[in-house]
């Protein structure tokens, strides 16, 4: 059976071309198209699909409003189709919280390269969609005041560093990991499959949830404790060494795994540099990005947390680690970040002894 598809835009040339993008899938079928939410509803109703693409600037009614209603009455998988602007950014990081599994960028209408790019990433994000676990429920974002400063209070040792990679379902993910840890932690380096222009948005609104600054990595700057670096979309982000300083490297280059930036580069250069300071943590995401690499740092000493497939929105890159031999512990969403700070604590006593 083809993956049944609703096309919701207000544009009829972007359903059209969706349309057309998804109708040439042999796998795929669009089951029908809407110019606003209100039709969608009926299109719903009568078509039952199996994914639903959302732009989210409509007329009526506002594609956000429409998500959030429809994720609370009839949970489905939706993909986001999203401007790449700072306002599209935001709109679309709000949408993830919401519960849409992923988003693509809006085709660029007659630019034909563009076009098939698009078209490869449309299908494939509503292929991963079909397939997730849309019944994931997120901890409500809330905004914190950053009473302390980084370094305030119990230190864990800046010898140690927190190594995060992530796809599909990732954004969430992170946000609920990170905002339960302390401001004291170790340095935290995070690989996001994310494009240009979503990365900037996501750390700024990560900043202002969580208790650790968190930011998008620049090259040559040092990775501090109580800090978080997340790596820009369209860049390879990589662990080096500066003296005792572990420093950020950002980098240009061809896709790893499909991916730029891929996890598959983050962890096999924390497994070179860090080695067994290292405790990495692979959540939900599509694919193999980073299982390999995610070994290597198992077999350097590192100590490795894998989401399980009941909190993941897409099992693919957890279940790979696990395949691969590259996990420590297995564990759900909610409890790995007590168990990361209870080892933590664990190795800064050992320390002092």
């Amino acid at each position: 059976m083809p993956i049944r598809v609703i096309v919701v835009d207000d544009s009829a040339l972007v359903r059209s071309v969706l349309t057309e993008i998804i109708n040439q899938q042999p796998d795929m079928q669009v089951v029908g198209v809407a110019s606003d939410p209100f039709v969608a509803r009926e299109l719903i109703r009568e078509m039952n699909p199996d994914v639903l693409t959302l732009d989210i600037e409509m007329p009526r009614m506002d594609g956000l409003d429409f998500l959030d209603k429809l994720m609370r009455l009839r949970p489905m998988p939706v993909v986001m189709i999203s401007t790449l602007t700072e306002r599209g950014a935001e709109a679309t990081l709000r949408a993830l919280e919401l519960g849409a599994v992923d988003f693509v960028a809006k085709p660029r209408l007659g630019v034909k390269a563009g076009l098939d790019d698009a078209a490869k990433e449309i299908a494939f994000k509503i292929r991963t969609a079909a397939a997730a676990n849309v019944s994931r429920k997120h901890a409500p974002a809330v905004p914190v005041t950053k009473a302390n400063p980084p370094g305030a209070g119990p230190r864990h040792g800046t010898e140690k560093l927190i190594a995060i990679g992530a796809s599909t379902g990732g954004t969430e993910a992170i946000r609920e990991l990170l905002t339960v840890l302390p401001p004291d932690c170790p340095g935290i380096v995070i690989t996001q499959h994310m494009p240009p222009g979503f990365t900037a948005s996501f750390a700024t609104r990560l900043n202002t949830l969580c208790q650790v600054r968190v930011k998008e990595a620049e090259d040559g700057e040092r990775i501090l404790q109580g800090h978080a670096y997340i790596a820009p979309g369209g860049k390879h982000l990589s662990v080096a060494r500066s003296g005792a300083n572990y420093v950020a490297e950002v980098r240009d280059g061809d896709t790893v795994n499909r991916h730029k930036p891929s996890v598959e580069v983050l962890f096999r250069s924390v497994a070179r540099q860090v080695g067994p300071n290292a405790i990495g943590v692979m959540l939900t995401g599509m694919g193999a990005d980073g299982a390999t690499a995610m070994r290597e740092m198992r077999d350097a000493g590192a100590y490795n947390y894998v989401q399980n497939e009941e909190s993941c929105v897409v099992f693919g890159m957890p279940r790979e680690a696990i395949a691969a031999g590259a996990a420590n512990e297995v564990l759900a969403l909610p409890k790995i970040a007590p168990q990361l700070l209870t080892r933590l604590g664990t190795l800064t006593q050992s320390h002092r002894v």
